[in-house]
């Protein structure tokens, strides 16, 4: 997380709800040597208390997790290059990158095998509901295919203990420089452009 206060202030709410928009991030957890890291889906709990999601039965994450370990799941959103230049005010301004993270942090702690068709439903729902087609669900798997799925993946879940979050979105520019900045970002370098300039124009709200 960015150590400027700044970029520190939005509300938990607000980060929750991003991250379970979102639904995807890097699981993060301690080993021996570099850490151990895994791109992941997930389900994130109506009261923002947890994470449900599933790993591949070979996965590291999932072995060193059979007994339970802290971990953290990193949520990325839009991101950017910001040139000086676009500011507008004059000599000393300097480049950065603007960008949304959510870090939610906690233990990772193995479900039971029958929480798993359940799991896996739910994710797909959450995301099929999104689509604008009839949703695709497991019962259009053959019983031979299904089976064999859920022999290879795990489901487990989060137990959150802390949310952090940087909206760095150029809080600490004067309002026309941000705005200008923004304006300037549909011809950059960075991912989902247009969602950045519109946050940097209006930033969430601060506790």
């Amino acid at each position: 997380m960015h150590p400027n206060p700044t970029f520190r202030g939005t509300k938990c709410d607000e980060s929750l709800a991003f991250a379970r928009q979102r639904a995807f991030g890097t699981l993060s957890v301690s080993a021996e040597g570099a850490p151990l890291l895994s791109h992941v889906p997930f389900l994130l709990a109506e009261d923002g208390g947890s994470a449900d999601l599933h790993l591949v039965r070979s996965n590291p994450i999932a072995r060193a997790a059979r007994d339970g370990l802290p971990a953290r799941l990193a949520v990325s959103g839009a991101d950017g290059y910001i040139s000086p230049d676009w500011y507008g005010l004059g000599p000393d301004q300097v480049p950065t990158w603007n960008y949304v993270a959510v870090h939610l942090t906690g233990r990772l702690v193995p479900l039971p095998r029958e929480t798993l068709e359940p799991l896996l439903a739910a994710q797909s729902a959450f995301f099929e509901a999104r689509l604008p087609k009839a949703p695709w669900t497991m019962e259009k798997m053959t019983e031979e295919t299904r089976t064999k799925l859920l022999r290879m993946i795990l489901p487990f879940r989060l137990e959150l203990e802390s949310v952090d979050s940087t909206w760095k979105l150029g809080q600490n520019k004067p309002e026309a420089a941000r705005r200008a900045a923004a304006g300037s970002l549909g011809g950059g370098i960075g991912q989902e452009l247009d969602a950045l300039a519109q946050l940097m124009r209006a930033p969430p709200e601060s506790d």
